[in-house]
């Protein structure tokens, strides 16, 4: 994706909040994955403090066969290619949301949009969950830390972050959050998790490769 910020989002993930010495903006890039119709959109622009890029087309009968409306029967829209908000944390450090399309005949366009992500929000639905497995085995088998946030939907059976981490068979350690997408408060919260967990995560991938033998062999090396 071609963008005066291209750069900066195609570069290692990292949580410096300095500039670049010309003085423009890093920026941490965010993913927000899921089924269709769990909410992505709706959480994209509840943070977002820019209008969202949306790019969404109305859905036809010559869907019906091949989308699965089971749940979202209402929905009467679908994102084609993503979703994008923007959120300044402070000067030099903003935040960029690219919430993916949730059809499974949109998911070649996934690999493009994990390209330099920091970390992704996986929106599940309780009456839909396995409609979330495919972003949960892309983002575990790419190394691209996440967190799964529940969204509820009114009328619908709650269950605790520790039954859905069952029922998602997370690996240990993964976030799951409950959240409203619909809340700016709440999708906030969201994404500050996934930034501690992002956080965390690199600083053990960073302590895992300094203590393994070939990282230590080739340090004595260079010496």
């Amino acid at each position: 994706m071609d963008s005066a910020h291209s750069d900066h989002l195609s570069r290692p993930a990292g949580l410096s909040a300095a500039e670049d010495p010309d003085g423009t903006v890093l920026a941490l890039k965010i993913l927000v994955a899921g089924g269709f119709g769990v909410g992505k959109t709706t959480l994209v622009g509840a943070v977002s403090e820019i209008r969202p890029l949306r790019t969404e087309e109305r859905l036809t009968e010559a869907g019906r066969g091949v989308d699965d409306l089971d749940g979202v029967e209402r929905k009467g829209t679908t994102t084609v290619a993503m979703d994008f908000g923007r959120i300044t944390i402070r000067q030099g450090l903003a935040v960029y949301l690219f919430g993916t399309p949730g059809q499974d005949r949109f998911w070649f366009l996934w690999d493009e949009l994990a390209q330099g992500a920091l970390g992704a929000v996986v929106l599940a639905d309780t009456r839909r969950l396995t409609d979330c497995f495919p972003a949960v085995d892309f983002f575990e088998h790419r190394g691209i830390p996440f967190v799964v946030a529940v969204n509820r939907f009114a009328g619908t059976r709650e269950f605790g972050p520790a039954e859905v981490a069952r029922a998602l068979d997370l690996d240990a350690g993964t976030p799951v959050l409950l959240c409203d997408a619909r809340r700016r408060s709440s999708g906030k919260e969201v994404l500050i998790n996934l930034v501690e967990h992002a956080g965390r995560a690199r600083a053990a991938r960073l302590l895992a490769d300094s203590a393994s033998p070939e990282v230590n062999s080739r340090t004595l090396q260079d010496r």
